[in-house]
């Protein structure tokens, strides 16, 4: 059957290759600030490499990975034309997620699709991966680009990515270490990092809160509030467990502080954390008071301002919190282990 008409090529589909390959070209320096001389060839191979021989050097080493995406802050990204931080959210969701167990992030790979390619917006978003990856000490070793037209729409993107890491066997941590007594030690976030953003445009759009709007309490408008980049403690964390005697971390993400603590505490213990001993960001009052969303649910769906959780024994605990203080992550006290069961759970009322 013979199709009239002229015949249809790639572009014609709203595809361009050549917009592909000028996106990489422009990522290219970015992407070479995270290179050690592990990594073997660059960008622009089917597959990235690193040498592993530096795994010679332990005893027992523990390959782990990690996986993640900053769910649905591409919209603010989006709709704000700004790129440059969304990849900075990225590493961190994947690599504070890796640190958890105690491994050095190695090399991470990412995944970004638009529904049209720009190489400058691809490319100022690969910008913010590389970024991620130097503040976290790993390398950016390969990735795909992807246009899917008719599938999102010209203006929109999603980015994810996945890290692996290595940790000694005898320096796993996890709850197998957690005891009672140990200390729980709360590292201040950033604001919302990539969690609830579902939620929280929901709330700014019954409110009608524009992401314009400079509301009093946040001192700065909505959009840059929304779009402040996930803090990255994966260097904080390794430097703390090399230091004291870390017995576990948890990263606070979907689900909250109790529940992601509670993925750390074995059976048989329980730790209370004292709201008392930390002031929630003003971002996090402006959304329970502008949605009326209660205090149970927004603990289930933000951070609240603590970004990560470490757990290590009670004579260690002063030492940490000097380290933290002296890398410039704010920290504090949250509670302690207890021989009880019930996990974890938040008591008191927060400063006014």
């Amino acid at each position: 059957m013979t199709v009239p008409g002229p015949g249809l090529s790639y572009t014609d589909a709203g595809v361009s290759i050549d917009a592909g390959d000028r996106a990489v070209a422009l990522m290219r320096a970015a992407i070479d600030r995270t290179y050690g001389p592990e990594v073997i060839g660059g960008i622009g191979g089917f597959a990235g490499l690193f040498d592993a021989s530096k795994l010679t050097a332990y005893r027992r080493p523990l390959l782990a990975t990690s996986t993640d995406g900053v769910g649905t802050k591409v919209v603010v990204a989006q709709r704000l034309g700004r790129y440059d931080t969304i990849g900075i959210d990225l590493v961190a969701m994947v690599v504070d997620d890796l640190v958890t167990c105690g491994a050095e992030p190695l090399f991470m790979t990412d995944y970004v699709v638009f529904g049209k390619l720009s190489p400058e917006r691809a490319a100022a978003i690969v910008a913010g991966v590389a970024e991620g990856c130097v503040r976290a000490g790993c390398a950016l070793i390969g990735g795909e680009t992807a246009e899917h037209p008719g599938h999102l729409a010209p203006d929109a993107f999603d980015l994810a990515g996945a890290a692996t890491g290595v940790v000694e066997a005898d320096g796993l941590l996890g709850p197998d270490r957690v005891r009672a007594g140990d200390v729980v030690i709360g590292l201040a976030s950033s604001g919302l990092h990539s969690n609830g953003y579902s939620l929280a445009r929901q709330v700014l759009d019954r409110a009608g809160l524009t992401l314009d709007a400079e509301p009093p309490e946040l001192g700065t408008t909505v959009g840059e509030e929304l779009l402040t980049p996930t803090a990255v403690y994966a260097r904080d964390c390794l430097a703390l467990a090399a230091d004291c005697d870390v017995h576990a971390f948890a990263h606070v993400t979907g689900g909250g502080l109790a529940a992601n603590l509670a993925r750390v505490l074995p059976p048989g213990t329980a730790a209370v954390l004292d709201r008392g001993s930390w002031r929630p960001q003003p971002v996090f009052g402006l959304l329970a008071e502008r949605g009326g969303v209660d205090m149970g649910e927004m603990e289930r769906v933000f951070n609240m301002g603590v970004g990560m959780v470490a757990v290590l024994a009670a004579d260690d605990g002063d030492r940490a919190l000097r380290l933290l203080e002296a890398r410039g992550v704010a920290s504090w006290v949250l509670g302690e282990v207890s021989h009880q069961p019930g996990g974890a759970r938040l008591a008191g009322t927060h400063p006014a």
